[in-house]
């Protein structure tokens, strides 16, 4: 009797430790992904009518909660000029859930995060509503105002970053969306926005300046170009550079639309005004291994991570001679985000040291303490510092003397790299400018789908980008 006893005790004190230990691991351990999920409708239910915190760009709440009445919910979450922010903001929807910075730093703003632990017991001893912690981030609106003016818009996108420190100071889509529309607690207002919204051929949803990826055309010659001087050339190495080129093995010919000045162009130049030939040729002379490793270097094939994640830039494998030719232009299957566009001017603006973008300074609670702070970090030098220094001049060229004169400020040194990338048949090519405002430490990118959209602002992405250095300079 006695040992039937201590079996069944003993069995019985087996699950009890089963239960403590599932759920001291729960708590500990699935607590935070269970919070942060957005189909945990039990949490969703308490989180909606939480004291959300606020995400801010300078002192402005672009992202706040608001009381409201009459319904289930106790708050609503509001959003300043939200067409402008979406990128950055996300939405924060009881049906769709959470993107952007909604969803990123969830658990901080809606109080659960384990930097607020004693911050929610005190809560709790005192009876006070729990209230998430406030999103500083790096955006300046008087230059996310100025983008989104330059798009005039256009479909396409704008990102400018300081290059010194990796941080954003404008992130702007267009077409964009209102985020309220579909945080409203009115549900079936939020569905027919969303089918609204999903529907827009123009795809507003999407976001164009970290989440898509285009050909980025003439931009990515600066990074065949920064190839050629890590491989021994010099500014001043001459290239082949004819009127036309036969492409090897097919009955196609490359075309200028420039004249490049003769047969053979320095690197310089042909940077200078864009000779497709010259470039077609170094990159057939250097190789698709070393244009690869080099679009390695400055970010390709892996996407930016931290506070938001990036689509992934690409440059394609297994090339043979007429697909190397077009890939060193930019074309073929290349392809990149207007961020990674950037984040390539701003590292050769750098001195070569390539910094990690990010978007979020600093969150605080609501005593104004800070919980977290951003240190830059660099992901390592992409060039020399020697060919940073080559690769910064002939870009201040482009500016100069070059195809990229209308992003010309007097008093301020300017370099870039214009771009014209083919799209599909019958419809505009994409216009691109990546380049950087050497006095402000700002490397930009800009991307217009459709340079000439109808019923909008005319000119290409120099003329836009301008206008986003100008406001730096303000």
């Amino acid at each position: 009797m006695n040992k039937s006893l201590r079996g069944v005790s003993l069995i019985a004190a087996i699950m009890f430790l089963a239960l403590l230990v599932n759920a001291t691991f729960n708590y500990g351990f699935r607590s935070k992904g269970l919070n942060d999920d957005p189909s945990n409708r039990r949490v969703t239910d308490s989180q909606f009518n939480t004291d959300r915190g606020s995400i801010l760009a300078s002192n402005t709440p672009i992202a706040q909660s608001v009381a409201v009445s009459g319904n289930r919910f106790s708050t609503q979450r509001t959003y300043s000029n939200g067409a402008l922010y979406a990128p950055v903001t996300g939405f924060y929807s009881y049906i769709y859930g959470r993107t952007g910075l909604e969803q990123s730093y969830n658990s901080q703003l809606s109080g659960q995060d384990d930097s607020q632990f004693f911050s929610r017991m005190i809560d709790e001893a005192t009876g006070k509503n729990p209230q998430g912690a406030t999103v500083q981030t790096t955006i300046n609106p008087a230059v996310q105002q100025a983008a989104s003016d330059a798009l005039g818009g256009r479909t396409g996108a704008v990102v400018a970053y300081d290059y010194t420190t990796g941080a954003i100071l404008g992130w702007v889509t267009s077409p964009s969306y209102d985020p309220s529309q579909l945080s409203s607690v009115d549900l079936p207002a939020t569905q027919t926005a969303w089918q609204n919204l999903v529907g827009d051929p123009s795809n507003p949803i999407s976001d164009r300046a970290t989440q898509q990826i285009y050909p980025p055309g003439s931009t990515f010659k600066l990074v065949v170009a920064s190839a050629a001087l890590e491989n021994g050339k010099s500014a001043a190495s001459t290239v082949s550079s004819p009127v036309t080129l036969p492409l090897p093995n097919t009955n196609r010919v490359l075309p200028n639309a420039v004249n490049c000045g003769g047969s053979t162009s320095t690197i310089d130049h042909a940077l200078t005004v864009s000779c497709n030939t010259a470039f077609a040729n170094l990159g057939m002379e250097l190789g698709a291994d070393k244009i690869r490793a080099q679009a390695d270097k400055f970010g390709f094939e892996s996407p930016f991570t931290g506070d938001f994640t990036s689509a992934t830039s690409t440059f394609p494998a297994q090339l043979d001679a007429s697909q190397l030719a077009m890939s060193s232009i930019g074309q073929y299957d290349v392809s990149a985000t207007p961020l990674q566009m950037a984040v390539v001017a701003g590292a050769l603006a750098n001195d070569g040291n390539l910094m990690q973008p990010y978007v979020v300074s600093e969150v605080r609670d609501r005593n104004l303490n800070v919980l977290t702070k951003h240190d830059p970090q660099s992901r390592g030098n992409a060039v020399s510092k020697e060919t940073a220094a080559s690769m910064q001049n002939m870009m201040v060229h482009v500016v100069q003397s070059g195809t990229g004169t209308a992003t010309q400020i007097a008093g301020q040194t300017i370099g870039g790299k214009t771009g014209t990338a083919e799209n599909l048949p019958g419809a505009s090519d994409y216009s691109w400018f990546a380049g950087f405002d050497k006095e402000h430490h700002v490397a930009l990118s800009v991307f217009l789908a459709n340079p000439n959209q109808a019923g909008s602002a005319t000119g290409n992405a120099t003329v836009a980008a301008k206008r986003v250095f100008q406001a730096v300079q303000s």
